[in-house]
């Protein structure tokens, strides 16, 4: 009997199709299972260490109202952000000591020692340090050092005059008022009143007070509570290295505070979320099951015998999860999408190189989306919780530019979403270039991953022409004019022009799968620009609320230059040129021996 007779049988045999469905049955449960496994794996490595974390002696320290920045947070909030503004992180270290934000703001707000000496201002812009003659060396510089630098002052000085006049402010500028931000909020926190705890009696929008300013109140509605504060202060400056002790103090202020208002004062636990938010770090966390997800999948590409890809897809997915849950938290904290400033549109471009990668992985199941995306995913996420100071991660009021969340909640999310499409493109692009440069023969994979460049490439510029034309409906609605040729959109344009061009000329013929890997990766350059460069080189332009200080241009120029070289290695591996030059290098020693 022939294999195609016996085939034929073999389809009309009932036994043969139920053993082949149960077969299917079976692959498909122990792929399930092995996903079911990274998926709890996963969120068991999050949720197992934070569940030892208990609501601590100092939770009612922490959970303190504070009225600061336009809205009521917990103290924990305050004390973070107060640290990360003035010292660039969230750990204050000094003379072998470590001390937390809460601790280190406790000490600043009470003033227990001598912080006009201190080293907590963080001043990391070199060129500026070198003209105001302070060593450029040295990360961080004592308030008085500061106070008392006549060149930092005359640099300050002359930056504002040109805010005045409305003219564009230097680099060197505009990290100078950076200096005097940091300063003016040091200085404001070291007094009893530089936090607004006492609500107003009434106006849940009314202005609250300082603990010992003069209020609204009787003295002897306000006695208790600056009783109960001389006592935390008193027992804070006795014991300075252990806030324990007023937890109990802590509380009774908090109950006093709510009973002096309690139509104002927010109700039991309203805090307790942003705290956790604060403890949890869902950021964080993301990261690192999106670092375990990318190595459980090398190992799968590499090393045949071991076949964990889909426990690799359900550590993703917790990563995803969790991120997911993060900016639940933060929505509900801040009542708006966590899409209006640096900070957030880097975790959320990281939230979606995951999430994009993941929907393509899913359905072509190439195992290179997620090669690719996990450790770009890992670098936004570890960036925006590395650097504070750059990327504020503090929840504010919206400008009135902003405050249309229906515009904002569909615009800015879908640039962010076409930033992360080139994103991965990128990613997907250094894939293919390292395997021109170091497996050229890997003709199959090579093809296979033009292949899957495209289609990202493709979405987008999907999506970055929809987040510019709805931006421009946004701006006709806020400021009268559809296009403006303001720097952000100037930059936006020439981001879409970059990625337009080399999809047409593939289209067309002009260019091949190396031609689309390359400019996957040049034209992020200009992606770059329009998201960082706008805002932290050039900083101006009518999209202000965006803008920022303490980038490196000079980091981002060097990570650029080395990255051109590789494209410039991957170039002339492919082109022959390498091959060309040890011919004609053997050519020519040949002929000097004869």
């Amino acid at each position: 009997m022939t294999a195609s007779s016996q085939q034929k049988v073999k389809s009309q045999d009932p036994l043969a199709h139920q053993l082949d469905d149960s077969q299917n049955e079976t692959i498909s449960m122990i792929k399930l299972i092995k996903f079911a496994i990274g998926l709890t794996l996963g969120l068991l490595l999050i949720a197992l260490p934070f569940s030892q974390f208990q609501p601590s002696p100092l939770n009612p320290l922490e959970t303190i109202v504070v009225q600061q920045g336009g809205r009521k947070k917990p103290l924990d909030t305050v004390a973070q952000e107060t640290v990360a503004k003035i010292h660039g992180a969230t750990v204050y270290r000094h003379d072998g000591i470590v001390e937390d934000s809460m601790t280190a703001f406790m000490s600043l707000w009470l003033n227990n020692r001598d912080w006009n000496q201190a080293p907590f201002v963080l001043f990391s812009y070199r060129p500026l340090k070198e003209k105001v003659g302070l060593d450029p060396d040295q990360k961080y510089f004592s308030f008085q050092t500061l106070m008392t630098n006549q060149a930092l002052g005359d640099v300050v000085r002359e930056a504002h005059k040109k805010d005045l006049e409305g003219a564009d402010l230097s680099r060197n500028e505009r990290e100078a008022i950076t200096i005097e931000d940091r300063l003016t909020l040091m200085l404001g926190s070291v007094d009893d009143n530089a936090i607004a705890i006492v609500p107003h009696p009434t106006d849940v929008k009314g202005k609250w007070m300082g603990i010992s300013e003069e209020s609204l109140y009787s003295a002897e509605a306000i006695a208790p509570l600056l009783s109960n504060f001389t006592a935390m202060k008193q027992r804070f400056l006795a014991q300075p290295d252990s806030l324990s002790g007023l937890s109990t103090l802590a509380a009774q202020l908090t109950s006093d505070l709510r009973t002096l208002s309690p139509v104002v004062y927010p109700v039991v636990g309203v805090m307790d979320k942003e705290v956790f938010f604060n403890h949890f770090h869902p950021f964080a966390s993301a990261w690192k099951l999106y670092g375990i997800a990318f190595i459980v999948m090398l190992a799968t590409v590499w090393i045949k015998p071991v076949e964990l890809y889909w426990s690799a897809i359900g550590l993703f997915v917790g990563g995803v999860i969790v991120q997911s849950y993060g900016f639940l938290l933060r929505m509900q904290i801040a009542d708006r999408p966590p899409v209006t400033n640096m900070y957030e549109s880097v975790i959320w471009v990281g939230f979606g190189i995951a999430a994009i990668a993941l929907i393509f992985e899913l359905i072509y199941r190439a195992k290179y989306y997620l090669l690719a995306a996990a450790p770009l995913a890992v670098i936004c996420l570890i960036l925006a919780d590395s650097l504070p100071a750059v990327l504020d991660p503090s929840i504010s009021p919206l400008v009135p530019v902003l405050r249309d969340n229906f515009w904002l909640s569909i615009h800015v999310p879908t640039i962010a979403l076409s930033y992360a499409s080139f994103a991965l493109a990128l990613g997907i692009g250094h894939v293919a270039l390292g395997s021109y440069l170091f497996t050229p023969s890997a003709k199959a994979r090579i093809h296979l991953l033009s292949q899957l460049n495209y289609r990202v490439l493709q979405v987008g510029v999907l999506l970055l022409t929809a987040g510019i034309i709805l931006g421009g409906i946004w701006a006709h609605f806020s400021w009268g004019r559809f296009w403006g040729w303001d720097p952000k959109e100037t930059w936006a344009l020439i981001a879409l022009l970059c990625y337009l061009v080399p999809l047409h000329g593939r289209l067309v013929g002009w260019i091949g799968n190396f031609g689309i890997s390359v400019a996957s990766v040049a034209a992020f350059n200009a992606v770059l620009m329009a998201w960082y460069g706008v805002n932290f080189v050039l900083g101006t332009g009518l999209h202000s609320y965006g803008f920022g200080t303490g980038g490196s241009e000079w980091m981002i120029a060097s990570v650029i230059g080395l990255d051109m070289l590789f494209v410039l290695a991957a170039t002339a591996r492919y082109k022959g040129w390498l091959n060309k030059l040890s011919i004609s290098a053997g050519e020519t020693t040949a002929s000097a021996n004869s």
